[in-house]
């Protein structure tokens, strides 16, 4: 994933481990609540990714066909960074890590299913993320969007 310090609506692709394009994160510009879409490769909605106001810390939505799938929002508690991912219909995850340096990861009990890292690049302000065998791909990006709108 790639992204961009300074862009009007912050469009970016996601590529596979190929090299492929395989989602477009969609920013939409001049919005009073900062939103993004995530789409597949022929331009279809994927999840709606879209900051909660109005709350006491900060939250982002990630909605998928109309609902809310997860509500991700940063630890109020603790010495290092953390997110709290609410997911609707699953148990809850955690990430932990360097937020700001792109070095998380994801995990849902005790178990980590994403690893994000910059490490794995040498192209200036793209990073990685390795999503475990069986995750739901799109909700991880998402979630990972999130925290990224969020840092």
């Amino acid at each position: 994933m790639s992204e961009k310090l300074a862009s009007i609506g912050d469009d970016y692709w996601i590529e596979d481990d190929q090299g492929r394009r395989v989602y477009k994160v969609n920013g939409k510009a001049l919005r009073v609540r900062e939103t993004f879409i995530l789409e597949d490769a022929s331009g279809n909605e994927v999840a709606r990714i879209q900051e909660r106001k109005l709350s006491i810390r900060d939250k982002v939505a990630v909605e998928r066909d109309g609902r809310t799938a997860a509500t991700i929002s940063k630890a109020l508690l603790g010495l290092r960074a953390r997110f709290a991912i609410d997911v609707q219909d699953g148990a809850e995850m955690k990430a932990r890590g360097n937020f700001v340096g792109h070095e998380y990861q994801i995990e849902r009990d005790g178990q980590i299913i994403a690893n994000i890292s910059k490490k794995w690049f040498r192209i200036r302000e793209t990073y990685g993320i390795e999503i475990a065998q069986g995750q739901d791909v799109p909700l991880i990006l998402s979630i990972t969007v999130a925290i990224d709108s969020l840092t």
